[in-house]
Formats: structure tokens, sequence, C-alpha cells
């Protein structure tokens, strides 16, 4: 595990942008499931003004490691915020994104994007692999969109599953535990103080740590990354 704390969100992003830089840089090839979240649209800012011409973009494959049940336009889509701050100001093939419809049903979306996992991705272990994976928490210890109430599903044998928002009951298809931890890296992105507390005790594995789906993120390979402003990091010794 290496964990990188940096002064601000900006600066966690730039780290990360670094990071994913030297990744593309040495990969002939890049599988990366996306994550959505406000920290990740920093990141999609960073490297749109400042990584644009340093990246070799046709390398790179992007998927999602979880999308609400909405179309590609709502406010609400993951997809269409990487669209919008980082997709539609490079030069990336437009066949180098697959993205999961979430204007489709559910349960059916699921078991396609699955499929389509299966068709592109490497294999591995018997699995799907991503080179990298990028996720984040939520207060309640979520990660992609696997919640606490719903953790069972992170033991799916499923690579996909229909969760739902504990709050909202909106409907979100998501990757699991399966093929998360099957990548060759994760990288964790956590700005926030509202954060700090759910980062120690996964980290420090104290607390209810045991509860929370992002606990359970450790993949086969060892390569976890975690990137954390000053704030979430705050109390990591």
């Amino acid at each position: 595990m290496k964990i990188n704390i940096s002064e601000s969100k900006k600066q966690t992003a730039k780290s990360f942008s670094e990071y994913l830089a030297k990744l593309i840089a040495k990969n002939n090839i890049l599988h990366i499931a996306l994550s959505g979240g406000s920290t990740p649209k920093e990141v999609f800012k960073e490297l749109a003004e400042n990584f644009k011409n340093k990246i070799d973009w046709s390398k790179v494959q992007f998927y999602w490691g979880d999308e609400r049940c909405v179309p590609s336009d709502d406010e609400e889509s993951n997809y269409r915020m990487a669209n919008e701050y980082l997709f539609s100001k490079i030069e990336l093939p437009s066949g180098n994104t697959h993205r999961i419809r979430g204007e489709n049903k559910p349960e059916e979306e699921a078991v396609r994007y699955a499929g389509l996992l299966e068709a592109k991705l490497p294999g591995h272990n018997m699995h799907p692999q991503f080179d990298l994976v990028i996720l984040g928490i939520g207060d309640d210890g979520h990660t992609a969109s696997i919640f606490p109430n719903q953790i069972n599903l992170w033991n799916s044998k499923s690579y996909c599953e229909v969760a739902e928002h504990p709050e909202t009951g909106q409907k979100r298809v998501s990757l699991t535990g399966n093929i998360i931890n099957n990548a060759k890296e994760v990288a964790f992105l956590v700005t926030g103080e509202n954060k700090a507390q759910k980062v120690l005790e996964i980290i420090d594995k104290k607390g209810n740590y045991n509860l929370y789906p992002a606990a359970l993120v450790a993949p086969n390979t060892g390569r976890l990354n975690w990137f954390l402003d000053a704030e979430a990091g705050k109390l990591i010794k």
C-alpha cells in the first residue's frame, strides 16, 4: 500500500495525474475503470489542462466502475462528467470509451456490461483484468456503488450487479469485488475532511471498518495506492 497525501484537492489531482501519465507511458495499452464524484472531476480538469499533449490517449481504453441508471446526458451521469471535463478536450479515438448504458434496464445492462468486460479485457486468474481501477469513498464507506446495506454484492460471482442507493432508491450498475480486486492496480482518490475518519478506520483497520465496502478493496497484486488531500488524510500518522 502506498499513501500519497497532498496539500490541497488541486494538488491531489496533480499528483494523481502525474502517476497516471507515468503508468500510461510505460504500457502499450491501458484498460482503466473510472470513478464518479467531485474528486475525479478535478483530476479530469487537471488532465485536460496540463496533460492534454503529454499523454498518448490512443493507448487508453476507458470503462466505468459504476454508473447511475440515467441517460448519458443527465447531470448525474458519470459518463457525462468524464466526457464534459476530459474526453471532449483531448484527442481520444471514439472507440476508446466503453460506457455503462444507464438508460437501459439495469438488470439487463449489468449482464451486457459484464459480457463487454469479458470480451474487451485481457484475462488473468480466470477473470477479466483492468490495468487500473479508480475508486472513491462515500461518507458511509461505500465504494463504486456497493453500499454498506448491500455489502453482500461485493462477493457476487458476477462482474456487475445492480445496487440501490440506500436513501434515494436510485438504481446503479456497479462492478463487484470479483473484478475490482483482480485489477493490476487500484487507486483511491479521496478528498475532504468528512472522509477523514473513514479513511483512518479503513487504512488502520480500526472501529467499524469491516462494515465498509471500501475496506474490502485489496487487489491480488498488492498494488493499492491512496491519493488524499490534507483534510482527508489528517488522521493518518
